[in-house]
């Protein structure tokens, strides 16, 4: 990771340039409540879109679905949300701070108050954000906020395989926000209550599933070499008997090196028949598959790539981010440029239109401009300030191109495009911008 990439300045430059803002703010905000603002959501949204371009509708093998949050409550119990979803919990007896019992050592004093008169004896904290149907708040109303996205994929497994004809192996896909009620939710968007995933469950013969275990895996490395991750920043973590989630044989946690320590970043789960046994067991209904060609009828294995959103979102942030020296308008002279070197197809804004001057005559060529280009590429107006400013406003924010309209235009038609990344600049005709960005982005 580039020198000096901390949490504190990524969080300010998430804040005062519109990528991430402190939730609920005007009322004194809300604890690790985070709302995503005008680039933040752009940038989010062609991560999603990206990701569904690669492992969906780039692909024949793979269907996506968009379930409904709140699902029959029968869900979470046959999945053992219900009753073994937990983490432990405990108090300290001075100041009432909870925390993870896995995450602490009880035997020193409280992070939160240094009080040293111990902690409450660990209980389990069930993680399912309960709410309730209907007008009356009794067991018989119970429901819970969906705490993950597979469920639905296993319980919609007959319909899709009925309505997409597909035969295994094959996979689900969805996207979409889940919620946790965290005992210690904390480090900016990396762990939050409310929280956006894209899974797939992969459905495959027993027989095969150590080949697409393989297989998945390297699809995640090649995700995140599209995302911009460096690989030293990555660490593959194999899970340990007795250390797995029950419904898993095999389990790699992908954690990330973040500014904070070693973390998951996303997670490979070998989940064998568990799922599908346990909601025909529970259901009655039949969930098994026949193969066409054998006649042969299982419950099908499932693999299962996870990968969070906002945690993508995270480190193709911490990646991007760069501190270098460049040089300033006055002969020999520099000062520390900020840019986000993100990956052309992330970034929010792939162009800037920058007119050297708010002269009318210039604007009425820059604004068309802007205009024509937008139609084809996410595209910034900017007019205000120096050019220099601008320039350095648009590397903060990521964006690749940045097209100056100066007064030579209005005699060459044409406009200096400036490189992000190498600052170089080049001459280029308008009438060939479209087909020039096209070839660049």
């Amino acid at each position: 990771m580039e020198k000096g990439v901390t949490m504190e300045k990524l969080v300010a430059l998430a804040k005062t340039r519109g990528f991430v803002y402190p939730g609920s703010d005007i009322y004194g905000g809300l604890a690790n409540s985070w709302d995503y603002g005008p680039l933040g959501t752009e940038l989010k949204r062609n991560i999603m879109n990206a990701w569904w371009q690669r492992f969906v509708t780039g692909r024949g093998d793979m269907v996506g679905i968009d379930a409904a949050v709140i699902m029959n409550p029968k869900v979470w119990e046959a999945s053992g949300h219900v009753e073994g979803f937990t983490d432990p919990l405990v108090e300290c007896k001075k100041c009432h701070e909870r925390f993870r019992a896995d995450q602490i050592d009880i035997a020193k004093a409280c992070a939160k108050c240094g009080g040293k008169d111990g902690f409450t004896d660990p209980k389990n904290f069930n993680l399912l954000f309960k709410t309730f149907i209907g007008s009356t708040e009794d067991t018989k109303s119970v429901a819970y906020l969906r705490g993950e996205l597979a469920q639905a994929m296993f319980v919609d497994f007959p319909q899709v395989l009925m309505s997409s004809r597909k035969r295994v192996p094959f996979g689900i896909a969805q996207q979409g926000k889940c919620y946790r009620n965290e005992i210690t939710p904390g480090n900016f968007i990396f762990r939050t209550r409310e929280f956006n995933l894209m899974e797939f469950e992969y459905f495959v013969h027993e027989s095969e599933w150590e080949k697409w275990f393989e297989y998945w895996l390297e699809q995640m490395k090649s995700w995140l070499d599209f995302c911009g991750v460096n690989k030293e920043h990555l660490v593959f973590h194999e899970i340990e008997d007795g250390e797995r989630a029950h419904y898993s044989k095999r389990t790699i946690d992908i954690e990330y090196l973040y500014p904070f320590g070693q973390k998951e970043l996303y997670g490979l789960a070998y989940r064998t028949d568990f799922d599908l046994k346990r909601h025909m067991e529970v259901s009655g209904a039949d969930l098994r598959y026949t193969d066409p060609k054998t006649n042969e009828k299982y419950l099908p294995h499932v693999i299962e790539p996870t990968f969070g959103i906002d945690r993508t979102v995270l480190i193709t942030l911490l990646e991007a981010y760069t501190e270098e020296q460049a040089p300033t308008s006055e002969e020999g002279q520099t000062d520390t440029r900020v840019v986000l070197k993100l990956p052309k197809a992330l970034a929010p804004f792939k162009i800037a239109i920058l007119p050297l001057s708010k002269k009318d005559e210039l604007a009425a060529m820059a604004q068309p401009l802007a205009d024509r280009l937008r139609s084809r590429f996410a595209t910034d107006y900017d007019e205000t300030q120096s050019i220099g400013k601008r320039y350095r406003r648009q590397d903060e924010i990521g964006t690749p191109y940045c097209v100056t309209v100066d007064f030579e235009t209005l005699n060459d038609k044409a406009v200096t495009i400036r490189d992000r990344d190498t600052m170089e600049q080049v001459r280029v005709a308008i009438d060939e911008l479209e087909t020039w960005f096209a070839q660049k982005l």
